[in-house]
């Protein structure tokens, strides 16, 4: 009996909880109870994934009509923004990045210029999987860098264990994958994974620990850089033009000119702190001479210089796609820099009328149009519908959109100024205390929740916090933006922590006493810099004018 109930577990929270919340909007029969409910409801599913997140992302689709919130117009337009049109076009670069194998070419030749010492191999990875990161998904920067850094493991190993499977290639005997659940992500990875000789060093199977887990950790830390780097970036972007369209601080440059040094010294520090674990005395070896090498480490060189050989000479799509990258990141900086009109301003009335969006979709459009190949060959574009569509992250469109209808719901419903009013008295902390409270919390929180969903729950709350305690919005949101990608705790924490788990160089311990560290770590260089440079660069220390101004107080 009671071993059935555990099977459909998950049917009875679904069945359970909503008469639970009931009462709230029942007995309070006002709009903003019934937002609640909404927000209480999605918030609880979205963390415990009861349900596919996309599907939770629904909800206000169908629930704020039904209690007279908005309309069903109203919800779909925030089911498809300009966050899906910039999405749009930095997947269609993404895909040629990988079509093509720029990314290995990148990855390789960053790899090779820091070095083959154990420490300097963990930074290298590190390095090229953050910069991979800025520009494309976290989780296809793991799954460009991983099989690289595999193979330069298995080298520093030896061979492979006979009868053992080489985690790299296929399956001889073409028996299905096995899937692996670790927490709510279910990954496919083969029964056997690489498992180095019994005789291979303790010193080596540190060096894999500190690589892999960096190689995951770098993924978030580079993604935070750039706007378009990760998920949670864009939903504050929207979530600011939406929320406060007259906010006109927030733009590629600044953002960049905020979050590069926090994401380099993050880094790095994070670097020193996995050396610091892991690799210990091995450290010295950044300061040996290069007559000096082990036999060990010039055969890692060996096998970086020929995968890179492997590539041959650079090819005309190469060309083109890093072309196209910077064009579009320059097109992003001089946009609307601040401190000088940028080239938007050629378009006199409408200047605002033109995105980050309009960049990345006009771009990203070219490799539909331009031939891959010279007219000596059949017409073939640069990607495909299909490539394109599977490297678009469709669950990440669904699960923003939810989040955009829930903002707007908090706005229409007044939940959002009750909100403000109740949290006023909160006015008296100093806002280095409210702000650091806050990135704990959500450092806390996205640990167990995905990072879209945590920011998506987190911002219709933190708005009408920083309003109603008088302090500029920015201070709040930005923090807690950055430190949604602070998850490093869990394999289950994110996807490219699963990700490299799944290729079974450390467990679960190592990675939780890693996590630790590097929460620290990330936490305090957040505070720092909002509290620092953030402030002269956003105007943190004062409350602006395009925020509400009727809780507005003095910090």
């Amino acid at each position: 009996m009671w071993s059935k109930l555990r099977n459909y577990r998950r049917l009875l929270f679904i069945v359970v909880l909503p008469p639970l919340l009931l009462p709230l909007p029942l007995l309070v029969a006002t709009k903003e109870s019934r937002c609640a409910f909404v927000l209480l409801l999605m918030a609880v599913f979205w963390t415990t994934e009861v349900i596919p997140l996309p599907i939770t992302a629904l909800f206000p689709a169908v629930l704020f009509p039904a209690f007279g919130i908005m309309t069903s117009s109203q919800v779909a337009t925030a089911y498809f923004r300009d966050f899906h049109l910039l999405l749009v076009g930095v997947v269609c670069l993404s895909t040629a990045i990988q079509k093509w194998g720029l990314h290995r070419r990148t990855a390789l030749r960053l790899v090779g210029a820091v070095g083959v010492e154990p420490a300097r191999l963990t930074l290298g990875f590190m390095s090229a999987c953050a910069f991979l990161s800025m520009w494309v998904h976290n989780t296809s920067a793991v799954t460009m860098v991983m099989p690289i850094a595999e193979a330069v493991l298995r080298q520093i190993r030896g061979t492979l264990e006979p009868g053992r499977e080489d985690c790299c290639h296929p399956r001889p005997d073409g028996k299905r994958r096995r899937p692996l659940v670790a927490g709510k992500i279910c990954l496919h990875v083969r029964v056997h994974l690489c498992v180095a000789r019994a005789t291979a060093l303790p010193g080596d199977l540190t060096v894999g620990k500190a690589m892999c887990i960096g190689v995951a950790y770098a993924s978030n830390i580079g993604g935070i850089a750039t706007l378009p780097g990760t998920s949670p970036n864009l939903i504050f972007s929207e979530y600011l033009q939406q929320i406060y369209p007259e906010c006109e601080r927030l733009n590629f440059g600044t953002w960049m000119a905020l979050c590069l040094p926090i994401s380099l010294l993050v880094l790095l520090l994070t670097w020193a702190w996995l050396c610091w674990l892991f690799i210990g005395s091995d450290v010295r070896s950044l300061w040996r001479r290069r007559g000096e090498r082990s036999e060990r480490e010039q055969a890692t060189r060996k096998v970086i210089r020929d995968q890179y050989r492997a590539l041959g000479p650079i090819s005309g799509q190469e060309v083109f796609t890093q072309v196209v990258f910077l064009l579009m990141v320059s097109l992003w900086l001089t946009r609307s820099p601040g401190f000088v009109p940028g080239w938007a301003a050629a378009f006199p009335g409408h200047a605002e009328h033109v995105s980050d969006a309009t960049v990345a979709l006009v771009l990203g459009l070219l490799f539909f149009l331009v031939p891959a190949h010279g007219p000596s060959r059949p017409y073939e574009s640069m990607i495909s519908w299909e490539e394109f569509q599977a490297s678009m992250p469709w669950k990440v469109c669904l699960l923003v959109g939810g989040g955009f209808a829930l903002a707007d719901g908090t706005k229409e419903s007044g939940l959002s100024q009750w909100v403000s009013d109740l949290l006023s008295p909160l006015g008296d902390l100093p806002p280095l205390a409210t702000m650091t409270v806050t990135c704990i919390i959500v450092t806390t929180v996205t640990e167990v929740a995905s990072n879209a969903t945590t920011i998506s729950i987190f911002l219709p709350i933190l708005s009408p916090l920083a309003e109603g305690v008088g302090v500029n919005p920015l201070s709040l949101l930005i923090p807690a933006t950055l430190c949604t990608s602070f998850s490093f705790l869990l394999p289950a924490s994110n996807p490219p922590n699963a990700v490299v788990f799944a290729y079974g160089h450390f467990s679960v311990a190592d990675m939780v006493k890693a996590g630790l560290g590097a929460n620290v770590i990330g936490l305090l260089a957040v505070v720092l810099a909002v509290s620092t440079w953030g402030v002269p660069l956003f105007s943190l220390d004062t409350y602006p004018h395009w925020a509400p101004q009727l809780n507005a107080t003095a910090p």
